[in-house]
């Protein structure tokens, strides 16, 4: 059964939307663990210690990291089917339509990447890092 552009077209528009979905869990994680525990790295305290004061829902999220963590995982494992699903979708015939699609395509790939990174960087902050200095 062949697709009609419709379909591709919303098959590409969920894509789009599960790795901007990614990027904002992935950063998430790294407003819980990652950020609070380079400034204490860098000798920061100070600076951390401003940050709660100024952002308390900080110590919320580093006190449900595991729920954060595994909601992000989640979501990306989500966002990769859906990237692997619709690598080869469907674009329009119309040259110029069908560059648009491409480049949406290859944005919601590198937003993914870069969502997939954000992640494990969070992840050896809260959970690696921790665990190698006890």
């Amino acid at each position: 059964m062949l697709r009609t552009s419709d379909d591709g077209q919303a098959e590409l528009r969920q894509s789009a939307l599960s790795a901007w979905l990614s990027l904002l869990a992935s950063s998430g994680t790294l407003v819980c663990c990652a950020i609070p525990a380079l400034l204490v790295m860098l000798g920061a305290g100070a600076a951390l210690s401003g940050l709660v004061a100024a952002v308390p829902q900080i110590v919320w999220l580093s006190e449900h990291k595991g729920w954060i963590f595994g909601v992000a995982t989640v979501l990306m494992a989500a966002g990769g089917a859906l990237q692997w699903r619709n690598r080869s979708a469907p674009c329009p015939l119309d040259p110029t339509l069908r560059a648009a699609c491409m480049r949406t395509r290859r944005w919601s790939l590198v937003v993914y990447g870069v969502s997939l990174v954000l992640l494990i960087v969070g992840a050896l902050f809260a959970f690696v890092l921790p665990w190698l200095m006890a």
